[in-house]
């Protein structure tokens, strides 16, 4: 099974917060693990926020980055070309979704389409997971 991460998943697998428990046993079961080039620079600034929000201490911080920065290669990155970015502002319009929630939509289409694979969505937001769903991809539970 292909599992794309949505960067509210992503996250997830770095730092605790409700359903990293949840998140970590799916990705476990993954043959791969996929994302879009756009999740390293959200993560990179949710890892920042809780940072700042003393979330994290410094020294936690940087470890958090170091495994991001460490296990980014194994991830199958979805990079934005004119082509997904069309496909993503379609589908924002037809979704009603954030730009960037649509960019990590299309990321996972493309996957979809491509892989003539099983592919599973995962993110933590009730608009995009709809919008998934409409899509054709699968939604875990």
């Amino acid at each position: 099974m292909i599992l794309y991460l949505d960067t509210s998943a992503l996250v997830k697998l770095y730092v605790q917060e409700s359903k990293s428990r949840e998140t970590k046993q799916l990705a476990e079961t993954a043959e791969v693990l996929a994302t879009s080039r756009i999740a390293y620079v959200e993560a990179r600034a949710a890892f920042a926020r809780k940072h700042r929000d003393r979330g994290l201490t410094t020294a936690r911080h940087r470890s958090v980055v170091r495994c991001l920065d460490q296990d980014w290669d194994s991830y199958f990155v979805v990079d934005i070309p004119d082509s997904l970015a069309k496909m993503a502002g379609a589908l924002a319009e037809r979704h009603a979704l954030r730009a960037l929630d649509a960019i990590h939509l299309a990321s996972a289409v493309v996957i979809h389409d491509k892989a003539g694979r099983d592919l599973t969505f995962y993110c933590f937001d009730a608009r995009l997971s709809a919008a998934a769903r409409d899509e054709g991809l699968r939604i875990p539970g």
